[in-house]
């Protein structure tokens, strides 16, 4: 196979099948020949493992897990790569394709199918935009994955691996820590990629818990409060969970002192005992 980090052999691949990359899908392709390998040696954890690929572009990281697994399913929604994917992988009778939308996959259904008696984890350079949909996905949905490897962008990456009840912290960070333990890997320049992105990029892993760290009354609810909370995050608590859940202020203030938290706080000060807490008292009431 050629060397699909080569600029040159690239370019020449995507113009024998006629591609063009898609600015709305998010499209970007790794050219540094170092990302890959490492990020499949953090997915493949031993020779029973099986991955689940999301947006395998032309195949580079693809190559690489695909050396390392016992199975590797790629899911691509960009049919137009499909033939190209068949020149530089074709080689591989480990690796199923899949054209379709992983919003839009049942990934338990998937896994049965796919990965009897596997260890299964997720890998995948993922497009920015979509992000926080597919790792909130990945871990909603309980689909039997142990730990994912994903590339994104640096800032959601130092957000996400941030500790909760820190300025850095978001909503997507306490959910990423209420299932997971997140562990950043390390960072990718823009120079790695063409087309090039105008931003650095980041390799984290997140090691998905058996159970979640903090046990919940109502998981939605939970939710609820922690996307309320981050709604207005640069009001007091007091006020972002009033407008945020419809709740009048003294409603809320009852809650949060029953939940043993300060009122005057701002929501990046607030631990997931802290948010378990005032679901909890939620629930309750």
């Amino acid at each position: 196979m050629d060397d699909l980090t080569n600029i040159s052999v690239i370019r020449n691949i995507l113009k024998k099948h006629n591609f063009s990359f898609s600015k709305s899908l998010g499209q970007n392709f790794l050219v540094n020949p170092a990302v890959c390998p490492k990020m499949a040696e953090y997915a493949v954890t031993d020779d029973n493992t099986g991955v689940i690929e999301i947006g395998p572009g032309i195949g580079v990281l693809t190559n690489e897990l695909c050396k390392r697994a016992k199975k590797v399913v790629a899911i691509e929604l960009d049919s137009s790569l499909l033939p190209v994917l068949e020149e530089t992988l074709g080689e591989y009778d480990n690796l199923t394709v899949i054209n379709d939308d992983v919003l839009k996959l049942d990934l338990k259904e998937l896994i049965r199918e796919q990965f009897k008696d596997m260890n299964v984890t997720v890998c995948a350079n993922l497009p920015y935009y979509i992000t926080s949909p597919v790792i909130m996905k990945l871990l909603e949905e309980k689909p039997g994955i142990s730990s994912i490897t994903v590339m994104i962008q640096k800032e959601a990456a130092q957000r996400i691996c941030s500790k909760v009840g820190t300025r850095e912290s978001g909503a997507l960070t306490v959910a990423v820590h209420y299932y997971c333990d997140p562990v950043f890997r390390f960072s990718v320049s823009s120079g790695s990629f063409i087309p090039q992105p105008k931003v650095d990029s980041s390799v984290i892993t997140l090691d998905v818990y058996e159970r979640p760290s903090v046990e919940v009354s109502d998981e939605k609810l939970f939710f609820r409060v922690i996307k309320a909370g981050f709604s207005q995050r640069r009001k007091t608590i007091l006020n972002s969970f009033s407008s945020g859940l419809s709740l009048d202020k003294k409603t809320v203030n009852d809650i949060l002192n029953l939940a043993g938290v300060d009122p005057a706080l701002r929501v990046e000060k607030l631990t997931l005992e802290d948010f378990k807490n005032i679901s909890d008292v939620i629930s309750k009431r």
